[in-house]
């Protein structure tokens, strides 16, 4: 696969040339901008960083999606997952970018100043290798992520449990991306056509979002370059102005019609889906993946007592209706004043995928 094709800038130059009418007709027909969102937190950071978003700025508004899995997860959730932290004798295993977002008293990162034995891990796979070093202590795995990382998720459960790595649990807060999208069209909202995530397609295919096409509602399938990204609005743009729309798979090179069967079926055996909340959604039906009754001993919220507490967002901060579409992290007050990287105040600042990241990175020169 020749990656440099889809940056070439010779190539991106001649469809430019070629879907600017294509976007100007459009427009003018609809009398405002076409409202496309890009679903995936990766899309977004490649809009911003490739300065595409920039280039089809007079023709297309692009909106950030619910497509970043740590900005998704929901308030109890990152509360429960501190609260593991603060247990003796627990290693707390979790991704890196897990670990400054904020609770509602604390966060990982602050318990692990406190002494507690918090450790970034780069895979699902290092976290039981963990436990297998460290046999008299428990260590616990935050699971976060979409389909992509679900099955690796799987894997370590499945080998777990075949080697009889007892002091091994994962606390799961997976979820599935089609049912937030059911979500947002359920809810009325105003969007032209959704560009769909290259890396959850490979795993659910394109039959995956085939509900999309029950609601005619325009849809593409797009990779990461410049060239995909261009090309995916184009397409969605023809799209829009058929009689019957159809879920296009831009993005042949990695995502089949079926999608990856041998990590669905892995999914099938170690997780259940189940009604779980989201940040500002709520409860979504059938959106979360919990170990399943077969595997339920290498699962951490049955095995240990939660805190309770009460749990609760920072006043002002708009990651719930940035995440759904509705608002831009332009319009928070809080952005890039009392929340940056440095110091976030919500979940959207601190993932790398996280939109307002993004926004701080690539887009607040001049706008704020």
């Amino acid at each position: 696969m020749n990656v440099e094709r889809y940056r070439d800038p010779s190539l991106f130059t001649g469809l430019l040339e070629k879907a600017i009418p294509v976007l100007e007709h459009a427009c003018e027909s609809m009398g405002r901008k076409i409202r496309i969102m890009e679903v995936c937190g990766t899309h977004t950071v490649s809009f911003s960083k490739s300065g595409v978003r920039q280039v089809l700025s007079d023709f297309v508004e692009l909106t950030s999606g619910p497509g970043c899995p740590v900005c998704v997860t929901d308030q109890t959730d990152l509360d429960g997952m501190i609260s593991m932290g603060k247990k003796q004798e627990t290693i707390v295993a979790t991704y890196g970018d897990m670990m400054k977002v904020p609770g509602t008293h604390s966060s990982l990162y602050a318990e692990r100043a406190k002494g507690a034995d918090v450790r970034m891990v780069h895979s699902a796979a290092q976290a039981v290798q963990l436990a297998k070093d460290y046999p008299s202590k428990e260590v616990v795995f935050l699971s976060v992520g979409f389909e992509t990382t679900a099955p690796a998720t799987a894997l370590v459960v499945m080998q777990a449990s075949k080697e009889k790595v007892k002091n091994f649990s994962v606390y799961s807060a997976h979820k599935c991306t089609p049912p937030a999208l059911e979500a947002l069209i359920q809810d009325g909202h105003q969007i032209d056509g959704f560009l769909l995530p290259g890396h959850v397609s490979v795993i659910i295919g394109r039959k995956g979002w085939s509900f999309l096409e029950k609601h005619d509602h325009p849809a593409v399938i797009g990779g990461f370059e410049p060239l995909d990204l261009l090309a995916s609005i184009y397409l969605l743009v023809q799209e829009m102005g058929k009689s019957r729309r159809q879920v296009v798979n831009h993005y042949p090179r990695m995502v089949k019609e079926e999608g990856n069967l041998r990590a669905q079926r892995v999914l099938a055996q170690v997780f259940t889906t189940e009604d779980v909340r989201w940040r500002g959604f709520g409860v979504l039906p059938e959106s979360g993946l919990e170990l399943a009754p077969a595997y339920a001993a290498f699962d951490a919220k049955c095995r240990y007592s939660l805190e309770e507490s009460k749990s609760r967002v920072i006043q002002g901060c708009r990651c719930g209706e940035v995440i759904k579409g509705k608002e831009s992290p332009l319009d928070c007050l809080l952005f890039a004043k009392a929340c940056t990287p440095e110091k976030p105040l919500g979940p959207c600042m601190v993932s790398s995928e996280g939109t307002c990241s993004t926004y701080y990175l690539f887009e607040r020169e001049g706008r704020a």
